[in-house]
């Protein structure tokens, strides 16, 4: 614990050292200095900048990737897909398996930042099914 006298005397430093930062200096070199703060200043506004756009732009990117997974477990297909957000993309997608003929036994959706979707499904009268033909009627859904 710091005593109050501590706190007094840290404080007395610290005012002392402010005060001697602006009194021993000419107006000119007061106004250079101001000048120099403000293009420092200037210069952290544009690396800011720089920064913000990098980070939108990977963002973005990110966003922008499509992943369509279709795994056939057993008799159940399991579905996971991410794209980015639009209208319709999960009506869209269960329209694609429902006229693939697969029904979708357990879903689950996320729409925060991107349109994700895992679902679990059984394809009609145990017909077989192409994975392929499934990932690529996805895939249509998804870019109509």
């Amino acid at each position: 614990m710091v005593s109050t006298l501590e706190n007094r005397f840290n404080s007395r430093k610290k005012l002392r050292l402010v005060r001697s930062l602006g009194t021993h200096e000419s107006p000119g070199k007061q106004r250079s200095g101001f000048l120099n703060a403000v293009v420092f200043i200037h210069k952290l506004k544009l690396k800011l900048e720089a920064i913000e756009r990098e980070y939108l732009k990977s963002i973005k990117e990110l966003h922008a990737l499509k992943e369509v997974k279709v795994e056939k477990m057993g008799e159940e297909i399991k579905v996971k897909v991410r794209c980015e957000k639009g209208q319709n993309r999960l009506v869209s997608v269960l329209e694609a398996l429902e006229r693939m003929r697969v029904n979708v036994v357990e879903a689950r959706v996320s729409c925060s930042g991107c349109f994700s979707m895992e679902a679990i499904a059984v394809a009609e009268d145990d017909q077989l099914v192409n994975v392929k033909d499934i990932t690529e009627a996805i895939n249509v859904a998804i870019d109509a």
